[in-house]
């Protein structure tokens, strides 16, 4: 929550928010540092060190003697939860909800087929434990989200590709921004939701690729589609 983050973290949230909300155009600069410190109360240390969180997500770059600027859209780091949840938030191009799709399209059914595959009973037991704090949390949020994301990282884990699980960070915060977005506990959409990923489980469970693929495409379908509505 807001209320828990250090003074440091709130000022990278406002000034990040801003920036991808269009307060400050690509091109343009942000206030200078002393603008900045009067702006917060706070120091010049702790301004530049929002500037070193902002520049890893490619949100700014800066400028010898001339201070923090805007970088074009195309450079923001996307992968980075928090720009993703901030551009969900403010940025109504339906062609990041597309291009989100078609990177989940491209990886998840893949690493589905492969967990169906390669899946060990370790495996298996930890993909359960995590669907069952599913059905568990399904009217909490962050706990069901957090399930989620659990989930997901149990089915990645079964495939035992070790440079695949170097993608696990980007991929969980991908899925993440997109989970925080279309957690919707009604009767209407949690049932379903609940039923793909058992579906997608016990595809894994049964050593049925092709079923566990199909699974993986259905619960995308069914996220991009609840992306739309909400958006």
């Amino acid at each position: 929550m807001k209320d828990d983050l250090s003074k440091t973290d709130r000022i990278i949230l406002t000034l990040g928010e801003e920036v991808v909300a269009g307060k400050y155009a690509p091109g343009a600069s942000l206030p200078a540092e002393a603008e900045l410190c009067e702006q917060f109360s706070t120091s010049r240390n702790i301004i530049r060190e929002v500037y070193r969180s902002l520049m890893a997500k490619r949100l700014i770059e800066m400028k010898r003697y001339r201070g923090a600027f805007v970088t074009p859209r195309g450079q923001w780091n996307f992968l980075d939860s928090d720009v993703l949840q901030w551009s969900l938030k403010h940025d109504q191009d339906p062609r990041l909800i597309a291009a989100m799709s078609e990177v989940r399209n491209l990886v998840e059914p893949q690493i589905a087929r492969w967990s169906a595959e390669r899946a060990t009973s370790r495996d298996l037991a930890n993909i359960e434990a995590a669907l069952n704090d599913m059905v568990t949390h399904h009217r909490d949020r962050e706990a069901f989200n957090q399930a989620d994301i659990r989930y997901h990282e149990a089915v990645l884990e079964s495939v035992h590709n070790p440079v695949l699980q170097q993608l696990s960070v980007a991929i969980s915060s991908l899925q993440l921004a997109v989970f925080e977005r279309t957690y919707m506990p009604d009767s209407g959409n949690m049932p379903n939701t609940l039923q793909e990923h058992k579906a997608l489980f016990d595809a894994i469970r049964h050593q049925k690729p092709d079923e566990a693929e199909q699974a993986a495409l259905t619960m995308i379908a069914s996220s991009t589609r609840r992306l739309k509505d909400i958006t």
